[in-house]
């Protein structure tokens, strides 16, 4: 599976009243693995950049002033992103200056060109309720480090969110675990065992094993003051263990 962990930075919080997007940071997944695969842009979003955004990434308008406008990459992200699965924190604020920069190119919504969008930040309240949920936190939860994150960048954030998704969705989904070959940083292939024509064997305990394991049940009885509740008299039940 090919999932795009992806991040944005803007000129201020609100697309639907003339902010702008002016950062975009992804990075690739590849059946769970990082590939190494990232795509960056600064965007020159030719308007000014609030103060407070200013404070919390850095950027400035002097800074943009010779970067790409939108219309010049648009292509190239579009091409990145396209039928990936997704992952956000908070998707539906970067969805949304995603959404607008390709509506105001005449475009089909960001969104179309894309599969699946898992929200981290929806994840997070389900899993941790009442709890502080924003990327920083979840780092610190979660054992990631992040001392060098001094203002948010949308590459950084987005390879962090990358540790964060992994380690909140970290299990064996199944019997077979997935195996990738030396390749993996290009995009491995993923080789799976075809259990469906296999039939296990039933390993049936002898009577001698049978009478051992009674007699064990009645020596812990004896020691619990016959206090315990499996079976009022393991011994009148003999064959309850056969299957």
């Amino acid at each position: 599976m090919r999932q795009i962990v992806l991040d944005t930075e803007t000129t201020g919080l609100n697309a639907a009243t003339g902010d702008r997007l002016i950062e975009i940071g992804c990075v690739e997944l590849m059946n769970r693995r990082l590939t190494g695969r990232h795509l960056h842009f600064y965007v020159n979003p030719e308007r000014d950049i609030d103060e407070g955004a200013i404070a919390v990434h850095g950027i400035t308008v002097e800074f943009l002033a010779d970067k790409p406008r939108f219309a010049e990459v648009v292509h190239d992200i579009r091409a990145f992103v396209q039928d990936a699965e997704l992952i956000i924190h908070n998707a539906q604020f970067d969805l949304g200056f995603l959404d607008m920069e390709f509506q105001l190119l005449g475009l089909p919504p960001f969104r179309q060109h894309v599969g699946n969008v898992i929200d981290t930040l929806r994840e997070a309240r389900q899993m941790f309720p009442g709890k502080r949920n924003s990327l920083d936190a979840l780092c610190e939860r979660l054992g990631i480090g992040n001392a060098h994150r001094t203002l948010h960048g949308a590459l950084l954030d987005a390879e962090l969110l990358a540790e964060v998704y992994l380690a909140m969705t970290r299990g064996q989904d199944s019997l077979v675990i997935d195996t990738l070959d030396s390749n993996s940083g290009q995009g491995g292939v993923v080789t799976t065992a075809d259990l469906s024509r296999l039939t296990l064997p039933v390993l049936r305990a002898t009577d001698e094993e049978q009478q051992a394991h009674l007699a064990l049940l009645k020596g812990l009885d004896k020691a619990s003051g016959g206090k315990t509740v499996w079976q009022d008299d393991p011994a009148e039940a003999p064959g309850t263990l056969a299957a």
